[in-house]
């Protein structure tokens, strides 16, 4: 299943703690499902370290090939979260306080110290577009296509809903699950020619190892009927191989 660049997008996921396997990445699969909802196909994923470069280069190469890109982590108050400035360079813009993001921060923090490291996460891209954050008010920010959200997978689900109408839509992608309860390597002959029939349907197989072995099929489409027509196949095929 093709999809045009339009309605597509690509996920960055910037940590070090991630990649020590210290913390469990819990943001790929939230953003996936909620740009499937709105016909948006995550073609790529990419874990990478706090490391300016590698931000810079990441960043440069997936914002040309996809219509949308999402970054989480790096942007809260210490040192080592260095998204923001990184993300400045990019677009060669000025890394400065944005003056609604500072504002809202000054408020928030009103009765306590409004020290450095809570004023870094007012800094950004000069022209950056704000995302705002109803948990913390810590925003986010946007700068084209690229889209720069927390690492806090509460805080990022309830900004990720406020980008809705800056999103362009397509076709929301349908899917089905069969578990078949049948071997993978019983079923992938069949299977070939079920997927070489629907070419616009994404068929994913998927074993798995309980009491016995088994297997989950998945089937993801744009097109309603078409997926009904595919399901039943797949459905036949079980049933002549039990």
């Amino acid at each position: 299943m093709e999809f045009k660049k339009e309605f597509t997008a690509g996920i960055i996921i910037i940590g070090n703690e991630i990649l020590s396997g210290r913390t469990v990445d819990k943001n790929t699969s939230f953003i996936a499902l909620w740009l499937n909802d709105r016909g948006i196909s995550v073609e790529e994923v990419r874990v990478i370290p706090d490391k300016e470069k590698v931000i810079i280069d990441t960043v440069n190469e997936l914002r040309k090939k996809f219509a949308y890109i999402f970054t989480t982590g790096g942007i809260g108050p210490t040192h080592d979260d260095i998204t923001a400035e990184s993300i400045s360079k990019v677009f060669n813009q000025k890394y400065q306080y944005h003056p609604e993001a500072y504002k809202i921060l000054e408020e928030f923090y009103k009765n306590e110290n409004f020290n450095e490291g809570r004023k870094k996460m007012a800094k950004m891209p000069e022209h950056a577009k704000l995302i705002p954050n109803p948990k913390t008010f810590a925003a986010g920010f946007y700068v084209e296509n690229v889209f720069v959200l927390p690492g806090v997978p509460s805080i990022l689900q309830a900004m990720l809903p406020l980008l809705d109408k800056i999103i362009k839509s397509g076709k929301k992608i349908l899917s089905s699950s069969i578990d078949t309860g049948l071997r993978e390597s019983l079923i992938a002959e069949g299977l070939s020619r079920i997927q070489n029939k629907y070419r616009n349907i994404d068929i994913g197989s998927y074993p798995y190892f309980k009491e016995k072995p088994g297997t989950v099929l998945v089937l993801r489409t744009t097109e309603k009927e078409l997926l009904k027509e595919c399901e039943e196949e797949v459905k036949k095929l079980v049933l002549s191989l039990r």
